[in-house]
Order: structure tokens, then C-alpha cells, then sequence
């Protein structure tokens, strides 16, 4: 069974409502469609994330696609090793993981629709029943976060995830709030990379009178020492997120004890495979890994489900990120967590089945660019 065709769909996915974060406020993410199909008619379904505009992962995708091209597809760790070092990707690893993720995820879907097993039993098998995952609280204002932590707490969700990052007296305003909307419930701030080491440790000084369980990536992703420095001295657990793409880099921030998490999506780690090495080295070190998630739909909380589920070191209160579209690209399976929770995924490959419909509707809608991203909402 060989690849014969790889095609390639760059897709804008409006979310419901602006997602605010310290860097900026987004009201679309963009994403290409990756579709591998082999010589007997197999297709598997991928998913690679990207930035508007998208065509440069559409063009990396397109340029990589000859060295799969008439290879067999079961060869997955060859064919992903192999591009890893083809033009400026030897020198631009986290371009190369960003890029690749999605064509590896749809040569997983094919193999999985093959064999007729689930992807996760492929890797492993699952050694958990579901998954856990936190409830991401979404708004502007003040009270827009806390209504929305007391609907997510409501509805059973464990753990709590808030941006912060806006301004001192916004995270502390906001942050307040959201405490005293999910009562006990565990909460865990991330501020995207927003502080300095000294921000960093006078802000959670602030913020630990509300009890955060952790606080992800608080200083700029460039330095691991100076994300050491802050765990150190604060007495707050501490989560690794941007400062981590690469198996390395998780030995590496391990090695250095830098932080108490570390938080990695497949995207970020290259790919399903890549994830599970930079996984198997957190749990030499004793350190759990958290799913992570970008602005993606739900073919990658899926193909990351597949992972959590097999994942012997992974956290509870996870990240998905699909809930936040105004419609998922995905009809089957209903990727809706209950009490904040998704059990096994059965189904053959990934088990996803596209909405064609909105398929065509996020298309339509990445073409009518150069469109402002503030126009692009609902």
C-alpha cells in the first residue's frame, strides 16, 4: 500500500466569540486540511496548523509531498525522520513540526483504517478509559469570565484554565472572579509568555491568594533559566508550554528542573510519534505531560485524544479547542465532554468523518482573504 495522492486545503475556522489572550485577540484560526490517499483508495485525514495567511504550510506541505509520494505508507518514522532534514527544515524544527504533524496525523488515520483498530491501539493501546479535560473560560470582561467559569463548573468540569497576562489589575480582577465563581474547583493561569522573570514573580505573588494549581509559561519561551529562576522562587507550580517543541527541549527543561509540567500538543512535538518520545523522557524525569491545544478543529482533538488515552504520564485537565468554533469540521465522533470527559474512540484510524458542508463553508471562508481577522467572526 503506497501513497499515491497528498492534497492540501487551507481553511479559516471562525471561532463563536473574540478568544482573548495576552498576545493579541483572535476571531479565526487558520488550519490545511492534509488528505493522503494510497494506491488501493484509502484516505486518511490530517490536520496541520498554520497562521493568515496559511499558503507558506501549504507550500512547505507541497514541497515535501514528493519524498512520500509512491513510498509505502506504513513507513511512517522513515518517511517523517527523511523530511525533517529537506531544505531549511534542519535549521527551522519548529516550522518542520508544525508542518509535518498534519501529513504524519492523516498516514496514522490511513494505517488505523487498514487494520480496522483505533490509532491509539496502534501506538500502544489505551491504558485509561477517557480522558480528562479542563474548561477553558471564555469572554472579555469581567463578568463575561465569571459566568462563564460558573456554566463550565456546572457542568462538571474538575479543572478551570483562565488567560491572564492582560494588565495587572485585569488578572487580579479577573482572576478573583473566576475563583469565586468555581468555588473549590482547581484552576490553573496561563499568561501566554507575557512577563519578565521580575513580572513573573511579583504577579503570582499576587495571584496566589487564589490558590492557581499551576501557572503555564510565565516568561518569554526563549529562556529556559529564566522560567527556572521564577519556579524557584515563587513556591507555584510551574508548567513548560511554548518553551517546549522538541523531545530535546523536554530533556532538556527536565534536566534543568525548570518546571513541575510540561504541556505539548502533537503539533507542537511534530507529530503523534514525536509526542510519544517527548512524553516517555517527562516520565524518566517523574514530570506529567498536559495535552495542549492551538486554534485547531476537531480532527486534531481527536488525533490528540488518541494519544492522551495511551499516554501513561498524562495530567488530567487537558486542552481541546474545537467547542470554541462556530462549527467543527467533524460530524463523527461528538467530541463533547461529559463532566469533562471523553471515553475511548473505537472507531477505525482517527474515526473522523468530515463535515463536508462546512468543509466547503471554512474554505470559501479563507478565500475571500486578504479579510481582516475582526471580520471573520460570526
Amino acid at each position: 500500500m503506497k501513497i499515491a495522492r497528498i492534497k492540501t486545503t487551507p481553511l479559516a475556522l471562525a471561532f463563536k466569540e473574540p478568544y482573548h489572550w495576552a498576545g493579541r485577540v483572535d476571531h479565526a484560526a487558520a488550519v490545511v486540511l492534509v488528505e493522503v490517499e494510497t494506491d488501493d483508495g484509502l484516505v486518511g485525514i490530517g490536520e496541520s496548523v498554520a497562521a493568515f495567511p496559511a499558503e507558506g504550510i501549504v507550500a512547505a506541505l507541497q514541497g515535501v509531498a514528493p519524498q512520500f509520494l509512491g513510498q509505502p505508507v506504513f513507513d511512517v518514522e522513515r518517511l517523517v525522520t527523511g523530511a525533517r532534514h529537506l531544505g531549511s527544515f534542519n535549521h527551522t524544527p519548529w516550522h518542520a513540526n508544525f508542518v509535518l504533524a498534519g501529513l504524519e496525523m492523516a498516514l496514522w488515520d490511513i494505517l488505523g483504517k487498514a487494520a480496522g483498530w483505533p490509532v491509539h491501539r496502534l501506538l500502544g493501546g489505551a491504558v485509561r478509559d477517557e480522558v480528562d479535560y479542563f474548561g477553558f473560560v471564555q469572554g472579555d470582561t469581567t463578568d463575561e469570565l465569571a459566568e462563564d467559569a460558573r456554566d463550565l463548573a456546572a457542568a462538571g468540569y474538575g479543572v478551570i484554565y483562565l488567560k491572564v497576562g492582560r494588565g495587572e489589575a485585569a488578572d487580579l480582577r479577573n482572576t478573583a472572579a473566576v475563583r469565586a465563581a468555581i468555588g473549590g474547583r482547581r484552576l490553573r493561569l496561563d499568561p501566554n509568555c507575557a512577563w519578565s522573570v521580575a513580572e513573573a514573580i511579583y504577579m503570582i505573588g499576587k495571584l496566589r491568594e487564589h490558590e492557581p494549581e499551576w501557572i503555564e509559561q510565565p516568561t518569554p519561551l526563549t529562556s529556559i533559566a529564566a522560567m527556572r529562576q521564577v519556579k524557584e522562587a515563587v513556591g507555584v507550580p510551574i508548567a513548560a508550554d511554548q518553551a517546549v517543541f522538541t523531545p530535546a527541549d523536554v530533556y532538556e527543561i527536565c534536566r534543568q528542573r525548570a518546571a513541575d509540567v510540561i504541556v505539548l500538543s502533537l503539533h507542537e512535538a511534530g507529530g503523534l510519534l514525536a509526542f510519544g518520545k517527548a512524553a516517555a523522557i517527562a516520565e524518566a524525569a517523574g514530570v506529567p505531560v498536559c495535552l495542549h491545544g492551538q486554534g485547531v478543529s476537531g480532527i486534531s482533538d481527536a488525533a490528540q485524544h488518541h494519544l492522551g488515552l495511551r499516554t501513561a504520564n498524562l495530567s488530567d485537565g487537558n486542552q481541546i479547542m474545537h467547542q470554541l468554533l462556530v462549527e467543527d469540521l467533524v460530524s463523527v465522533p461528538d467530541l463533547t465532554p461529559v463532566k469533562g470527559r471523553i471515553g475511548l474512540l473505537e472507531k477505525p484510524g482517527l474515526g473522523v468523518e468530515l463535515d463536508r458542508d462546512a468543509l466547503h463553508r471554512a474554505a470559501e471562508l479563507y478565500r475571500r482573504g486578504p479579510t481582516p481577522l475582526k471580520e471573520v467572526g460570526p
